[in-house]
Order: structure tokens, then sequence, then C-alpha cells
């Protein structure tokens, strides 16, 4: 039988989706220090550059599509905008100030010039929206998803009363417009949009207006977070399909390959939402079901709850370390090794006192009062491509409670 759309689901946590979190943290990660910041130099960091070429962009899509289907997975009846609202920026907010404050003293070390249309845009989270190359990646470049997640907060309680009409018969139609769109978009940005084209993007023919349209502008980017939406009601409803853990896993990987060679815009743009979404709800279905999965375990899901601190400061800790370290000099492949595992370290570090004396404190101040977390057999003991020089970041999903 299926149930309400809107009721409160059972299982208050999703574990699985939490240690998923830090898997695809680790893709951006990646990427930042094996293609857009190259450690390890030779034939070997060659390699690593093109394994990992795809990965930021695809981790930003699984963080999309993420934190669509937690928001409404854990959306209650009872719940106003004005809550949701102040729950997510008590959630983001904090972290970004810290780092925006960080990144504002590494800039003044480093003598970087500072722009007052891309720092005011920046600390306000507006910066996705300036079609402008100076803008979106200024200060911590990563926090421009930040940007793009503020428009979902601010638009979610509207489109979560809008999808909440859909009868459960028309969702799988909806779904497949949006997966539609997704595919659609590249082609708009490609033939509707203009601009001057950047010799250093892909082969040359590319204006970042272009790029920006698909990658950076929050309306396009918000066809990953309504699909994630609708792929929580249809979980909710029993309506989705036994797709186990492990295909959905390895269709995933299949995605990637195949995002990692298709045209460029389609491989940063949101098309990975449609290899990823059916791992999200798989995964979703594994917790709920009390299924065997490989990312439940203790570590796996408390590197997922600081993934999102982990994020806020990575980028920071890879663009400086490469420049003070690295710059210009063609350092032995062994020892750019070494300090590309210094910077995860160090970002792991810095990741959990974020999330333990920033991020943690703060939101349980200034969420307001939370009801006790519904207690479920699932959960554990424990509180739980090519030539794009953009740096790319994932959106960390939201923690998986009831009252998110």
């Amino acid at each position: 039988m299926s149930r309400p759309p809107v009721a409160a689901p059972r299982a208050s946590r999703l574990p699985s989706l939490t240690g998923l979190r830090f898997v695809a943290a680790l893709l951006v990660f990646a990427f930042h220090t094996t293609w857009q910041t190259a450690y390890v130099s030779g034939a070997g960091g060659a390699a690593l550059g093109d394994a990992f070429a795809n990965a930021g962009f695809y981790g930003v899509s699984f963080f999309f599509v993420l934190s669509g289907f937690v928001l409404t997975w854990s959306a209650r009846t009872d719940d106003t905008a004005p809550k949701v609202w102040r729950r997510r920026l008590a959630k983001i907010y904090p972290n970004h100030l810290v780092t925006f404050v960080a990144a504002a003293v590494l800039m003044l070390v480093a003598a970087d010039a500072f722009t007052t249309k891309g720092t005011l845009a920046n600390l306000f989270l507006l910066q996705a929206w300036f079609p402008d190359l100076t803008v979106p990646n200024t200060m911590n470049a990563v926090s421009w998803s930040l940007s793009v997640e503020l428009f979902f907060y601010l638009s979610f309680p509207f489109l979560l009363r809008l999808l909440n009409r859909v009868p459960v018969a028309r969702l799988w139609p909806l779904a497949a417009t949006l997966g539609a769109f997704t595919v659609l978009a590249p082609l708009v940005g490609r033939y509707a949009v203009g601009g001057t084209p950047l010799p250093f993007i892909d082969d040359g023919t590319l204006s970042f207006e272009q790029i920006w349209f698909v990658y950076f502008f929050p309306p396009v980017r918000a066809l990953e977070f309504v699909l994630g939406m609708v792929a929580a009601r249809l979980v909710l409803a029993g309506a989705w399909p036994r797709f186990g853990l492990l295909p959905a896993g390895l269709l995933a990987v299949a995605g990637y390959v195949v995002n990692s060679n298709v045209p460029y815009l389609y491989g940063v743009a949101g098309t990975a939402a449609l290899w990823l979404t059916p791992l999200v709800a798989a995964a979703a279905r594994a917790d709920e079901n009390g299924e065997r999965s490989p990312f439940r375990g203790r570590v796996a899901v408390r590197l997922g709850e600081l993934s999102f601190a982990f994020y806020m400061v990575h980028g920071l800790v890879v663009t400086y370390a490469h420049r003070w370290l690295i710059g210009g000099q063609d350092v032995p492949p062994f020892f750019g090794a070494v300090l590309l595992v210094a910077a995860l370290l160090l970002s792991v570090a810095l990741g959990y006192a974020l999330f333990r004396w920033v991020e943690t404190p703060l939101v349980r101040r200034l969420s307001g009062p939370r009801p006790d977390p519904v207690p479920t057999p699932s959960a554990p003991s424990s509180p739980a491509a090519g030539g794009d020089p953009l740096p790319a970041g994932p959106i960390p999903a939201t923690t998986l409670e009831a009252k998110e």
C-alpha cells in the first residue's frame, strides 16, 4: 500500500546516504588534486588526471540530487517555510562565513586581488547568478555551489507543495520530463547562449556564458534537485522498482564513464543525475529495509557527517598548498603523491574541527528545538570533463533526521 506523500518517513536516518556523501566529496577532492591543480607529475599524474577529469562535476550532480531527496524524505506536514529556511541557513552559513574569512586571510597573505562585486556576491551567496568569469569562483571558490543550494532551499517549500499535488501515477512521467530537460539544457546552452569563446576551455569554442548556463545557473541546476524530490516521493509511495544497491552502484560507475566521454557541456551538466538518482534511491531503500550496505559502517557515516565541512575547507587547502609547496616546480611524482595525501589528511582534520566547533553547535543553537529521532532498526548505534579550470564541488546533503 502506498504511503501518503507528505507523511513523515518511517526511518529518521539514512546512514548509507550519509556514508555516500564522503565518497562523493572524495571525487571532488580527487578532481581538484589530479586535474585542476595536479599534485603528481609524470605519466602517473597524467593518468590520474584523465581518470578524475569528470569527478568534480559528477560529485556536484550527486549532491544536488541527494539534497532534493533528503529534504523531501524528511519533510513534515507541520513545517513552515520560515522554519525550513532557518534550519538550512543554520546548516550552511556559519561554515561559509568561517571559510570566507579564512579565504580573505589567505588572499591577503598571497597578495591576491579582491573585487567588490565578487567579494560581496560570495559573502551573500549570490555568485552563481552572475554570468561573469570573475565572480562565481571568488574567495573560497567552491562556495559557488552554496549559492545554488540557497536557491533550492528558498524554493523547496513551494516546490514540495506543488509536488505533493501530483498523483503517484504521474510521478514517473514527471521524472522522465525532468530527465529530458537535463539532456536539452546543454543544447540550449550551446546554441541559444552567446558570449566570447574561451581558448582554455575544452576545444576553445565555448564561452563562459554557455558554461555558466548549464553549470552555475541555479534554475537549470534545479532540475537535478527536483529529480531528487520526485525520487523521494516515489520511494516513500512504494512506487520505486526493486533495484538493488549493487546494480545501482554499477550503473553510477558506468554513467561516470559515459559522462567522461560525452561533449563537454554534457559532461559538466546535470545529465549525471540520470545515472546517480537510482543510487540515491537504492541506498535509501537499503536503509529502510535493513539490507546490507557498505556505506553504513561507523567510520563511513562519521566521515559523511563531516563531509560538508571537509568540502568547505578542502579547496583552500588544495589551492594554497599547491601554490606554496609546488608552484611551477617539477617535483618528483613520489613527493607530489605525499603532498596530495598530506593535503587530504589536513583537509579532513580541518573539516573535523569546523564540524565539531562551528557547524554542530551552531546548527543546534540556530535551528530551534528538535524532536527525538524516530528509532529505526537500520540506523547505526553511533551518530551516525577534461580541460576545465573551473572548480567543481558538491553540496553535502542535509543531516538525515526526521525534523530536517
